[in-house]
């Protein structure tokens, strides 16, 4: 009984793909490219053209809500009282929400809702076209509430709509500082 041996050839080398496997072609590779870009840039323009304020393409036509704030104190340091002044200059009426009261100090704000005067609640107050309102704040209502807000220097009043929008802004300084 004879045994033969025969060698074994090992095949190590690395496998190599099938040439018949077909990529992408490059046209195809571009227009799915350009496609995608496309819808891109036609999202950002959108955006874009949404947020320019001419745009008034689906938006309705609004009266002009304007008024006219003014902010007078009694004294240049230290005073007593505000007087706060609102006209409506604009074409149609407006719903005022109550008027926010805001002592600042350089780094602290105190943050306060008024609600009218000698315990009468006329807030919210519609105001019509072409009227004015005035209002008197007696800061030392304010200042028995909390003695600190003496050190503050500035006093801001923020008047602003039902909705939510901010109609006007006022500032006074009411102590000498180093900025002013």
């Amino acid at each position: 009984m004879e045994i033969a041996i025969t060698p074994v050839s090992l095949n190590i080398a690395p496998q190599l793909p099938d040439q018949s496997v077909i990529g992408p072609e490059g046209y195809k590779l571009l227009i799915t490219f350009l496609v995608v870009a496309a819808i891109l840039l036609g999202f950002l323009i959108g955006k874009r053209i949404k947020k320019n304020k001419n745009y008034t393409r689906f938006r309705p036509v609004r009266k002009k809500t304007r008024i006219e704030t003014t902010l007078e104190k009694n004294r240049v340091y230290f005073p007593d009282y505000l007087t706060l002044s609102i006209r409506n200059t604009g074409s149609s009426d407006v719903d005022i929400d109550r008027p926010l009261v805001v002592f600042e100090s350089f780094l602290v704000k105190r943050n306060f809702r008024l609600k009218g005067i000698d315990g009468y609640h006329f807030y919210p107050l519609y105001l019509e076209a072409g009227k004015a309102h005035h209002l008197r704040i007696d800061l030392s209502r304010f200042y028995l509430y909390d003695k600190h807000l003496k050190r503050f220097s500035k006093i801001t009043v923020v008047i602003s709509s039902m909705q939510g929008k901010i109609l006007s802004k006022k500032s006074l300084m009411v102590r000498k500082t180093l900025f002013r």
